[in-house]
């Protein structure tokens, strides 16, 4: 299923639609879907490196924009569309320590994630759930997307076809080494702020006693 996904989310990059499949791929995947547009978003600033910063700031506000959706779903029917798309994702089990560590460092968890794998759709619903002022979560995730989008949108646009190549061979390994990357930005958050090994601590303890 994971590489039909990919076969399939690759071949929106050669559509003439591009610039509107990307926005669609980057709202959705902030709220629910699997796959991130990061690929697309590479191999389209590949074959146009002179549009790169526009179609990374696509992806930026389209990712923002689906950000807010993930919000409402965590605020509004996490109980009903909310605990699905979770569990569908995956995500049951991480969204405890989420809320834990969104609750102690607030929007500067959700800038941070633009350095770091962290599932943006578990941030977003979660942020909603636990009812996040709006106005710092919008802005954060400004700063979170277009740290991600610009960054891999200059690294394609350089280095794009051995990246790819080594997605197109090893699909398998790359979702594991990502699976492991998220893990890692978890316990990199955990430094965060002057109380971060007492926060730390407390939100572990979360993870522990969901367990």
């Amino acid at each position: 299923m994971l590489r039909s996904l990919y076969d399939w989310t690759m071949a929106k990059a050669a559509h003439r639609h591009a610039e509107w499949w990307l926005a669609a791929f980057a709202f959705i995947e902030a709220s629910f879907f699997p796959i991130p547009p990061h690929p697309l978003l590479g191999l389209m600033c590949l074959a146009e490196p002179k549009k790169a910063v526009r179609f990374a700031l696509i992806a930026t506000f389209a990712s923002v924009a689906g950000g807010l959706l993930g919000y409402a779903i965590g605020y509004a029917l996490y109980d009903t569309l909310g605990t699905q798309l979770l569990a569908l994702l995956g995500l049951s089990e991480s969204f405890p320590k989420a809320a834990c560590y969104l609750r102690e460092f607030g929007a500067e968890i959700i800038m941070i994630k633009g350095a770091t794998p962290i599932p943006f759709k578990l941030l977003t619903i979660t942020a909603g759930f636990i009812a996040m002022p709006l106005v710092p979560f919008i802005l954060a995730s400004i700063v979170s997307r277009a740290i991600s989008f610009l960054f891999v949108g200059v690294l394609f646009r350089l280095f794009g076809a051995p990246i790819k190549a080594f997605i197109d061979k090893y699909l398998g390994l790359a979702t594991a080494a990502f699976v492991v990357v998220v893990v890692g930005g978890f316990i990199a958050v955990a430094y965060l702020g002057g109380d971060a090994k007492e926060s730390s601590a407390k939100c572990a303890a979360v993870g522990v006693m969901q367990g």
